[in-house]
């Protein structure tokens, strides 16, 4: 699982299978799933006859069976009761922002299969996009572009190692050229080409586009009230893709506000359910089906 398991896509022979058994923020494989949640609560040192409760955040644009999905594989894999809350809300706790006061906060949450916008006022969103692109998406865009202009196939690990080496969505000082090993479509031999920065933000422009246009989206619907807020404030990016290069920058330009990448952007919501479940009672109403 994890690190472990990425580390064996496109290596493996073909009796092992490597599964993600979340896409785009929805179960793809329940089973997994449940069997996933197992081995997290084993590695939390619970046994079988401990029902532990479980605060899962899922994502802002999860559909009822989706929500109902999740529940289940989670008390299936051994919780005794699952609760869900919206990873927006999740992130903005774990940045320590003040979401219980009557101000706007505005956190963009860049994950894996989905990103989220969210305009947080008095302990409920306020102004929400969910959009269905990500990190992977950004992957992909590298792996098309590859196949595309070079005629040569690179596996989804190497698509990553380009994005973390030379990705950015913006021009940034220092750039450097990258050498990418894949396998010619044509001779089907392994076949070295030199890849520029240009290049790649060229590849990855429409996902990034997308989620820039969402978060302009969300700042189009909030109130007129936490504008004013938001100029002071800023905005908080959170979530693995907000540490591609430029993103920043790209967003600011985009939206004229300060764009703030908080201190632990990849444990930032899960920190933010730490402290959920820490004061279970005093924010249970921040959960997703609460009664508020």
């Amino acid at each position: 699982m994890g690190r472990d398991a990425w580390q064996m896509i496109g290596r493996t022979p073909g009796y092992i299978v490597a599964v993600r058994p979340l896409r785009q923020g929805a179960i793809t494989d329940f089973d997994v799933t449940q069997r996933m949640i197992r081995l997290l609560l084993q590695r939390a040192g619970l046994s079988r006859f401990q029902r532990p409760r479980v605060l899962i955040c899922v994502p802002s644009a999860i559909t009822e069976v989706e929500r109902r999905a999740v529940k289940e594989a989670a008390r299936q894999a051994g919780a005794g009761d699952a609760q869900l809350i919206e990873q927006p809300m999740a992130a903005a706790i774990g940045a320590n922002l003040p979401i219980h006061e009557p101000l706007g906060n505005m956190i963009v949450d860049v994950g894996g299969g989905t990103t989220e916008t969210a305009v947080i006022s008095l302990g409920g969103i306020v102004a929400l996009r969910a959009i269905r692109v990500g990190s992977f998406d950004i992957d992909a865009a590298i792996q098309v572009y590859v196949r595309r202009e070079y005629g040569i196939a690179i596996g989804e690990r190497t698509a990553e190692e380009i994005k973390l080496a030379i990705g950015s969505a913006h021009p940034t000082a220092d750039e450097v050229k990258a050498e990418v090993r894949g396998r010619d479509l044509m001779s089907g031999l392994p076949k070295t080409v030199i890849l520029s920065p240009d290049e790649v933000r060229e590849a990855i422009d429409e996902p990034v586009s997308s989620i820039v246009d969402s978060v302009v989206d969300c700042l189009g619907s909030a109130p007129p009230e936490l504008a004013q807020d938001l100029i002071m404030q800023g905005i908080h990016l959170v979530g693995g893709g907000g540490l591609l290069r430029g993103i920043d920058t790209r967003l600011a330009e985009s939206t004229h506000l300060p764009v703030h990448l908080v201190d632990a952007p990849l444990e930032c919501v899960v920190l933010g359910a730490g402290k959920c479940l820490e004061s279970f009672e005093s924010l249970k109403v921040l959960f997703m089906g609460a009664d508020r």
